[in-house]
């Protein structure tokens, strides 16, 4: 046991950790005791946004935030909150410089959500220069009658209707009083000119795509989805929980033609029209496709009832996909409205029509430079495809059901560029998965979310956006197009310098993203974020987020794998990691002996992280783990927030027989479980049961589990990884 003082090095400048690294005794960096220290070390008081370039408590701290200033980190978090003046010293670190950013996220119950603001058909004030919009950054002179920009130093003239006085500080009398000038995050309504050919916007609708071929109907999908459907469209989204949604719905069935049912309220039964030339898709009917549920209930729960008989005994195997799309794209351009395409589908679709597909899982090519052709599309279609949707404001969720190989990459590229997400039941068995799908679902339809999606980050002189990560569209270098965006998805933006910081004014983040909310009114939702420069390395590797930096190198190395081999991506991860520890050794370390390790102290969980992702499933893959598994993986990580990405690369191991209603959190390693106990390891998408072998077997007698005593052996352990980490920091220090 290493005492507490030397771990923690808090006597030293700038804080770090030393390692003794040998074969045979590596002390290793205790991954719970950290975040129970952090825990312990939480003020009872919430975080305040109120301090520029703060740390916030980690992911896994429950802890509450008053915004008094800086966007709450549930919005942004951030690689760093005291960055580099200078490219070169940025570019010496090697720490990326990123923002988490999670618009539209849900804050807790005793949380004050941001406030929406409307200054009338006058709309939001902003620079004239740089566009950004009214926040607390921006600097009133002339007794109120203009302001300076704190993006870009431009001075604007207030105008008559927003003059204020200022008070003897120079601040105006009312700042506490309006949320964009004394909160990090607020919306506004926006006025017609931020609408679509100046048009304020319809509401938005919901369609719903059922797969009825052979394989969707004999697992129980159809008719589970049916069942689900009939209780589930009384919780559409809504602003206002007593209020109707005024969310409209449309339902198709297909397999390789489609179905198209008309659900007008003044019907004794539905009628379904069949088109079943895919070639060129078109809506059939436009009267009675997309209606109000309330109006159209009775005939509605008629067609739930009607679908899963219709199509009881076909056997029709084949089925078609990118004419589904197109048909809820044609829906939509039809009602003028955004909306979400809510897709169930089984197999690979190679029944003659646009985009069909064919089957080219190929495993001898995983581990060669052709590995990286099994994460692109097969064609340029569902490319093109996508760019329809998310002109129109049509977001698409996929819920895979697949037996086989469906090729996730390709099917996966509508839902990835639209805002959407992949959900995947590999051999769906209803008795089985029934419950994990109907919780995917119901949060799906349910959840809080935006349509027609534009999102812009500006920041002060000195840095810019560079780089972007997620479900989104780009037609340009600067704005995030997303057809839907929800509470659950990030976006990840990577900044570079393009001028030098000064350390006396920092650097300033507005995120602005333009969107329909669920009820049809147009606004904007604005985060701000300041952080401190340095131009002491010391500084900076004082106040770094690991958990943060972790989430942007996966993504970032998941993103690779598009055009560069595993091998290599997985290379290139390590030596960055190394980059960063030896620049910290070389410039802000003590003198030591070179047997030592020394992790910066925010830092010391950097190595057992980065040896999570290089063991993820996507860049180190078992024998079991398919083409499809890394595809889906790869995309799901894309838009995670650093809290998901936490548990995904760092699963909670949780020992059942310590007795206690709440059992703690043990280390991720193999010597923690014990033969004579039972474990659950939670990874925040699946919860595997490990049983040791000498457990009573009257015990999990009645568990429905798959008890399994295989580990992934061919990767190295966190032992052997130090050891390579350490050497690699000394061949760069040498």
């Amino acid at each position: 046991q290493w005492p507490p003082s030397f771990l923690n090095g808090r006597s030293l400048e700038p804080p770090r950790l030393f390692l003794c690294v040998s074969k045979t005794g590596v002390p290793s960096v205790l991954q719970i005791q950290v975040i129970e220290d952090d825990r312990a070390n939480k003020s009872s008081e919430p975080f305040t946004t109120g301090v520029k370039g703060q740390t916030p408590p980690l992911v896994t701290t429950n802890f509450q935030v008053k915004d008094q200033g800086n966007a709450s980190p549930r919005f942004i978090r951030c690689t760093a909150y005291n960055i580099p003046c200078t490219a070169d010293m940025a570019k010496q670190s090697q720490v990326p410089l990123a923002a988490v950013i999670k618009p539209l996220a849900m804050l807790p119950p005793d949380e004050t959500r941001p406030y929406i603001v409307d200054h009338g058909e006058a709309g939001p004030i902003r620079c004239n220069r740089c566009k950004a919009y009214m926040c607390p950054y921006m600097q009133f002179i002339e007794g109120g009658r203009r302001f300076q920009c704190g993006f870009c130093s431009c001075l604007t003239d207030v105008p008559p209707h927003y003059f204020q006085h200022l008070d003897h500080s120079g601040k105006r009398v009312d700042c506490c009083d309006r949320p964009e000038l004394s909160l990090g995050s607020y919306e506004f309504v926006a006025t017609v000119d931020y609408c679509k050919n100046n048009k304020l916007p319809q509401p938005p609708s919901f369609i719903f795509f059922i797969d009825v071929s052979y394989n969707a109907v004999k697992s129980g999908m159809v008719n589970i989805v049916c069942q689900e459907l009939k209780t589930l469209l009384d919780y559409l989204p809504r602003e206002n929980p007593e209020a109707d949604s005024v969310v409209r719905v449309g339902f198709v069935t297909y397999n390789k033609v489609l179905h198209f049912y008309n659900v007008k309220s003044s019907l004794a039964q539905p009628q379904m029209m069949v088109v079943s030339d895919v070639s060129d898709m078109f809506l059939p009917l436009l009267d009675g496709f997309l209606v109000n549920v309330n109006d159209s209930r009775m005939v509605i729960e008629s067609l739930l009832d009607q679908i899963p008989e219709m199509f009881a005994d076909t056997r029709e195997t084949e089925t078609v996909f990118g004419p589904v799309i197109q048909a809820g794209l044609e829906a939509l351009k039809a009602a003028d409205c955004a909306g979400k395409l809510f897709l169930f589908h089984s197999s690979l679709p190679i029944a003659e029509a646009p985009g069909k597909l064919k089957n080219r899982e190929d495993k001898k090519l995983v581990g060669t430079d052709k590995e990286k052709s099994l994460f692109q599309p097969q064609s340029g279609f569902y490319s093109n495809l996508s760019k329809e949707c998310v002109a129109q404001g049509c977001c698409v969720d996929l819920f895979l059901f697949p037996n086989q190989y469906v090729d996730v990459a390709t099917l996966g590229v509508v839902p990835v560029s639209t805002g959407g997400s992949v959900y995947k039941y590999t051999y769906f068995q209803a008795e089985v998965d029934r419950e994990r799908f109907l919780n995917d679902l119901r949060r799906d339809v349910q959840k809080p979310m935006g349509f027609d999606a534009v999102m812009r980050v500006r920041t002060s002189t000195g840095i810019r956006a560079t780089d972007f990560f997620g479900s989104f569209f780009m037609s340009n270098t600067t704005d995030v197009e997303l057809a839907g965006l929800d509470c659950d998805k990030t976006v990840t933006v990577e900044f570079r310098h393009d001028d030098k910081l000064s350390e006396d004014t920092g650097a300033l983040m507005q995120c602005a993203v333009l969107y329909t909310s669920c009820s049809g009114q147009r606004r904007l939702r604005v985060h701000n974020m300041a952080v401190n420069c340095c131009s002491q390395l010391a500084d900076l590797y004082r106040n770094c987020e690991t958990d943060t930096i972790i989430n942007f190198f996966s993504k970032y190395a998941y993103r690779s794998l598009l055009n560069t081999p595993t091998k290599t991506v997985r290379d290139t991860l390590v030596n960055q990691c190394a980059q960063i520890l030896a620049c910290y050794r070389k410039n802000c370390a003590s003198p030591s002996s070179a047997g030592q390790l020394i992790l910066p102290e925010c830092m010391k969980l950097l190595p057992v992280y980065l040896n999570c992702v290089l063991k993820s499933d996507v860049l180190q893959p078992g024998a079991d783990v398919s083409v499809d598994d890394r595809a889906y993986l790869r995309q799901l990580l894309s838009c995670m927030d650093v809290s998901e990405s936490h548990v995904f690369f760092y699963p909670r191991l949780l020992p059942l027989l310590d007795g206690g209603s709440l059992p703690m959190a043990v280390r991720n390693s193999e010597e923690r479980l014990s033969k004579g106990g039972v474990y659950l390891l939670e990874t925040g998408l699946h919860l595997f049961l490990w049983v040791g072998a000498n457990i009573d077997p009257n015990l999990v007698r009645h568990t429905h589990t798959h008890l399994s005593t295989s580990y992934k052996s061919s990767s190295s352990s966190y032992v052997d990884f130090l050891c390579h980490m350490h050497k690699e920091i000394r061949q760069l220090l040498s």
